[in-house]
């Protein structure tokens, strides 16, 4: 069974497929008749609050012609005990897929591995891999052009990301990164660095340590092509919030420290944004952002992901 719970369960050649069928879903929006979902029922286990990964994954599940069933975390047993292995296997009895988001990437890794329905990764506190390939694809639309080579186009481009380089959306950049033939450079506070469980990741999958860590945001930004940061306390940190501010401020976007970047540099954001914190509002409003067009390709993206493994669950 095939699942998508890190960036790197597609394969280069797949990836590039799923760039492909996410671009041709996208322009033939409700026009392409293409219902690879019919029939099916997708459930969405949500233990954190969402605006865009909810809304695209329904509205996504609908026009590939199945039906999304939301199950809040605590409304199932699974609040009241029930293993996450029992969960797995009753709700492969009834459903054809799962999307789940949640807190601890083993979770879904447990339920990949009991249950007989693919499984979507739509955020742990590990790895966001939908929000990374929907920012790569983004970036890639503006680089490739309408008829060029998504994923070619990635090729050799530099990402800065800047703020908690610790958290969910660097590791999945330095993973995908990896995948998608980038270079990724992080800069954040030192106790924030990238972690040992992404780097055991890597050399577990014989990518190496191909990144680079600084904690000074201009060596960062220096020769990017892509701009990127995320709020600085995420879900389940928001204890640490006022902390954080002191210490990330040095990490915040302003419009300094983007135009530091290349002439042509993208800024990016997974939303929701703090303006004022992480990035200036005048960054989040620079023609150059494509903070909009990043959340839009949760929906295509997803789509052609779901769609995908639907078509592996076939054979």
């Amino acid at each position: 069974m095939k699942h998508f719970l890190k960036e790197t369960d597609f394969l280069p050649h797949e990836v590039g497929e799923v760039f492909a069928l996410a671009r041709d879903l996208k322009r033939d929006r409700g026009q392409s008749g293409q219902t690879p979902l019919a029939g099916q029922t997708w459930a969405l286990i949500f233990s954190k609050a969402s605006t865009r990964t909810r809304v695209s994954f329904e509205v996504g599940i609908r026009e590939l012609g199945g039906s999304p069933l939301f199950l809040n975390k605590n409304d199932l047993q699974l609040g009241r005990g029930e293993s996450i292995e029992d969960t797995a296997r009753v709700l492969s009895r009834y459903v054809h897929g799962l999307v789940v988001r949640t807190y601890d990437h083993r979770e879904i890794e447990r339920l990949a591995a009991s249950g007989s329905v693919p499984v979507i990764n739509a955020l742990t506190d590990f790895l966001h891999p939908c929000q990374v390939y929907s920012d790569a694809f983004t970036a890639a639309e503006r680089w490739a052009g309408p008829k060029g080579d998504l994923l070619a186009s990635l090729k050799g481009r530099k990402v800065a990301f800047l703020g908690d380089t610790s958290f969910n959306m660097a590791n999945s950049w330095i993973l995908g990164g990896s995948l998608f033939g980038m270079k990724v450079t992080l800069s954040g506070p030192v106790n924030h660095a990238p972690g040992p469980r992404i780097r055991t990741l890597l050399e577990a999958e014989k990518r190496g340590i191909d990144f680079q860590f600084t904690t000074d945001p201009m060596e960062a930004v220096r020769g990017a092509d892509l701009v990127y940061t995320d709020v600085w306390a995420s879900m389940g940190k928001e204890e640490e919030a006022s902390a954080r501010k002191t210490l990330m401020g040095p990490y915040s976007v302003t419009s300094k420290l983007f135009a530091a970047a290349k002439p042509e540099a993208l800024f990016m954001h997974c939303l929701p944004a703090h303006p004022g914190e992480e990035v200036e509002q005048c960054v989040l409003d620079h023609p150059r952002s494509v903070i909009f067009d990043e959340a839009e390709n949760r929906l295509h993206i997803q789509k052609a992901v779901m769609a995908k493994l639907a078509q592996a669950a076939r054979r």
